[in-house]
């Protein structure tokens, strides 16, 4: 099967579930049909599929990812602040490093709006459904809402990198208080305790809480590095830990505090 046809393939198993769209036809334009394959996997709930699905889904992404290109966290230059920290832009999903940090919701099960444009979102896009699976089995387990500043680990699936870390950030709905920067500071925290229990020694962040939970940006960049600084000084077996931003506000932002 070519990229296109299992694309098509893949959009029509999805359709296939949903009897309302029975009628629905496949755009031509390329661009359309990669919108609509992402849409589906976003709104589609966490049951089994078969594994034909799988076999195609997985050859699917992971020449879609070959394509975007892959970077080597390993070859990113060390800060000259800390030798194993590193600042990167760049689309996190692209990244070949032992584990990314995901920014996930307390449901922990992705962000079912489609296409949105939340790392959460776009993780679990690029991954497979396959996560979203994982992150059920896991909640369904602990019964009970991710609560915020703790952390969870998975298996990657079609992404890069071998592992996704999720945490729950705080959501600053008005004025910063202390509270959200203590919470902020323990997702950090939890994600490298995590790391380090599961044998993971690089890990990538991206700006938890920055988005849609509206944490300012330059204080979040204050505590994630302070936070991370307070954690390697305790010899954890952490080899590198990378700050990945998008913006290049936050870039800005972080550059100044790892060059100071």
């Amino acid at each position: 099967m070519t990229q296109n046809e299992k694309r098509e393939f893949l959009i029509k198993e999805l359709l296939s579930e949903h009897p309302q769209y029975n009628s629905m036809e496949i755009p031509e334009n390329e661009d359309e049909q990669k919108r609509l394959l992402r849409s589906l996997m976003n709104i589609r709930p966490p049951r089994p599929i078969h594994d034909e699905f799988l076999k195609i889904q997985d050859e699917y992404l992971s020449e879609e990812a070959a394509q975007k290109g892959v970077t080597d966290s390993a070859l990113l230059p060390a800060s000259s602040l800390e030798s194993r920290l590193s600042l990167w832009r760049g689309d996190i999903t692209t990244l070949k490093i032992d584990a990314i940090v995901n920014a996930a919701n307390s449901a922990l099960r992705g962000c079912f709006v489609p296409c949105h444009s939340c790392v959460d979102n776009i993780i679990h896009s690029v991954s497979g459904i396959q996560l979203r699976l994982a992150c059920d089995q896991i909640m369904k387990e602990q019964g009970y809402d991710e609560p915020t500043g703790k952390a969870k680990i998975t298996p990657a699936y079609n992404l890069p990198s071998k592992y996704v870390i999720h945490t729950v950030g705080p959501i600053v709905s008005g004025h910063l208080t202390d509270h959200h920067c203590r919470q902020l500071a323990d997702c950090y925290k939890s994600c490298l305790d995590l790391a380090a229990d599961s044998g993971v020694k690089s890990i990538a962040f991206c700006c938890i809480s920055t988005g849609e939970f509206h944490f300012p940006q330059k204080k979040a960049a204050e505590i994630a590095v302070r936070t991370v600084m307070d954690v390697l000084r305790t010899d954890p077996p952490i080899e590198k830990v990378v700050f990945n931003v998008f913006k290049q506000e936050d870039y800005e932002i972080y550059r100044e505090l790892l060059e100071s």
